[in-house]
């Protein structure tokens, strides 16, 4: 996973405080007829940041930026953004947010330019299309008909579109879905960049690279709740009970050797590696115990706990669901 976050970090936003926020969710819930898709969902969002919402599929995380957007009525609970509920000022809150949507289409013959000029015309004090295109680095595609836009292309217009009414805050909704490695890379940057110009961001994704590289906080979501809301370190330093070690080894191996250590907790054998996980004194431990009995481990490496470990601890069925979290 990538280790160089954005250092601009917003102050003071690790905690789900209402002061001096900008989006306040206070018990929310949400029915399609018997289907509950959000049961009980708080967080609060505060100015400057990339607020990430994970979990999933079915968790609610769309449902709840829906509503934070006015795009939903919620059946229980409050929402404010700005102090404002989105469904009775709705006029007030389409031009302090921007939203990307997961399932975002526009007609194949549109042109790039052309879709910025049409949703500049819905707000009093938009954007220039021209410099948003050129922002977003699609200046020289600004004529390119909808349908033969690059997937990438896609992505970063869907994003001028939600910049266009000059918003406080933009969600972006399972943003890279469908992008290869180096396009999903290149719109990180882009959100980075957003956020640094004064955008405040809430980003929904299905990746935990994307959330651990870009994101503040992040509120995981499962079932209809928040079950774990706090910085990426945070999460991971809550999920790290327990290290790993992974090496190889010539010759047999008797496993007791190892689970005879206190520092040992598991070993098993992946393919032609050994895996062993223990409490803080678990490398120290086996390589000593190894080095007395004669036998030199090679190929080594150690394994620190990851958003991926907690992510799965706290949602420990969804793992193969989720992109980026599966073992």
């Amino acid at each position: 996973m990538p280790q160089n976050r954005p250092e601009n970090r917003p102050e003071n936003t690790t905690e789900n405080t209402t002061e001096n926020a900008l989006v306040v969710v206070e018990n929310l819930r949400k029915t399609y007829g018997a289907t509950v898709a959000v049961e009980d969902v708080s967080l609060t969002v505060h100015p400057g940041e990339i607020f990430g919402i994970l979990g999933p599929n079915g968790a609610g995380k769309t449902t709840t930026v829906e509503s934070i957007a006015g795009l939903r009525t919620p059946d229980g609970g409050t929402v404010r953004v700005l102090g404002l509920d989105p469904r009775r000022h709705r006029t007030e809150i389409t031009s302090l947010i921007g939203v990307q949507l997961q399932a975002s289409e526009l007609p194949e013959r549109i042109r790039a330019r052309e879709a910025l000029e049409l949703y500049a015309s819905f707000y009093p004090s938009p954007a220039d299309p021209a410099e948003l295109l050129e922002r977003l680095g699609l200046t020289k595609v600004q004529n390119t008909a909808f349908a033969k836009l690059s997937g990438g292309q896609r992505q970063r217009l869907s994003i001028a579109l939600a910049l266009i009414g000059n918003p406080k805050i933009a969600i972006l909704d399972e943003l890279t879905t469908g992008l290869d490695p180096q396009a999903r890379r290149d719109t990180w940057e882009l959100v980075k960049q957003i956020r640094d110009s004064g955008v405040t961001i809430i980003l929904v994704t299905h990746f935990m690279e994307e959330a651990e590289y870009l994101c503040d906080r992040i509120a995981i979501i499962d079932a209809g709740k928040v079950v774990a809301l706090d910085t990426p370190a945070g999460l991971v330093d809550a999920a790290r009970s327990e290290q790993r070690i992974t090496f190889k080894l010539e010759g047999p191996f008797d496993d007791a050797i190892l689970t005879a250590l206190p520092a040992v907790r598991t070993v098993r054998h992946e393919r032609d590696r050994i895996v062993v996980t223990g409490n803080d004194d678990l490398l120290v431990g086996v390589v000593t115990e190894l080095a007395g009995r004669g036998l030199k481990p090679y190929d080594l490496h150690t394994e620190q706990t990851t958003l991926d470990d907690a992510f799965l601890q706290l949602v420990p069925l969804a793992g193969r669901d989720f992109e980026g979290a599966q073992r």
